[in-house]
């Protein structure tokens, strides 16, 4: 721990203390942390926040922090902690609005077909809620979509992926030709090539109908696409860096 920045460890120090508290709050702490639909009656403003700070397994905060450590700490050290910390929350919220933009075409595509035939969004909602309808509904929507789109409206979004996404994009535009090793197959790549690849495969598993499990593909998207436009602008803009000391 001697050797980890400042500004690193503390990240981790609070990532760890969340994961504990929530092991023993149980459902009460993803009420209130984990981020929520933004219609949803549980969506607190600040859970675009605290969802960063949860984790919903073991091996998804060991991910998590390996991956902040990692490539975070040269970050950090190159940059200074102010920077730093203002890129890694601006990535998370990054994640955050692009995934909840996600949640909200899914659920109003569907919405737009009941709507036309009467239904008003209140009583959506009630749908959604309960997950429980009638036959009648069938008729203007396939199952399968409403399903998708009880899903979003009563999604738990956690973890600091979306931010680690975001560093990953700063490491490689930083250290392009630093050789990363894979675990399956274990072969060398460079970090120019395995980011790009890494976000293209979170756009198809983002688009397509298939899974690697309960991932928020298009967070991962949106920490990347925010990372990428911060380091650009910065790359661009060399000048203002004093502004950071």
């Amino acid at each position: 721990m001697r050797n980890i920045p400042e500004t690193i460890k503390h990240l981790l120090i609070i990532n760890i203390l969340f994961f504990i508290g929530s092991q023993f709050l149980g459902g009460m702490s993803n009420d209130l942390l984990a981020l929520h639909y933004f219609k949803n009656d549980r969506f607190i403003i600040t859970q675009l926040f605290t969802h960063m700070f949860m984790h919903g397994n073991f091996y998804h905060i060991l991910f998590n922090m390996f991956g902040l450590w990692m490539f975070g700490s040269p970050l950090e050290q190159m940059w200074g902690r102010r920077k730093f910390l203002f890129f890694y929350f601006s990535a998370g919220l990054g994640a955050a609005g692009l995934q909840l933009l996600a949640y909200h075409i899914e659920i109003q595509s569907v919405f737009s077909l009941l709507g036309s035939n009467g239904m008003t969004f209140q009583g959506f909602k009630e749908v959604l809620s309960s997950g429980s309808y009638n036959t009648a509904i069938l008729q203007y929507v396939d199952e399968e979509s409403l399903t998708s789109a009880y899903s979003a409206y009563n999604s738990s979004l956690v973890g600091a992926s979306g931010a680690i996404y975001g560093i990953l994009v700063a490491f490689a535009f930083s250290f392009p030709n630093s050789e990363l090793m894979l675990l399956f197959p274990p072969i060398p790549i460079k970090a120019k090539y395995l980011v790009p690849g890494l976000i293209l495969m979170d756009l198809f598993f983002g688009f397509s109908s298939y899974s690697l499990g309960p991932i928020a593909h298009f967070a991962h998207v949106g920490g990347a696409i925010s990372g990428f436009l911060m380091v650009w602008y910065w790359r661009r803009n060399q000048f203002n860096n004093n502004r950071w000391n």
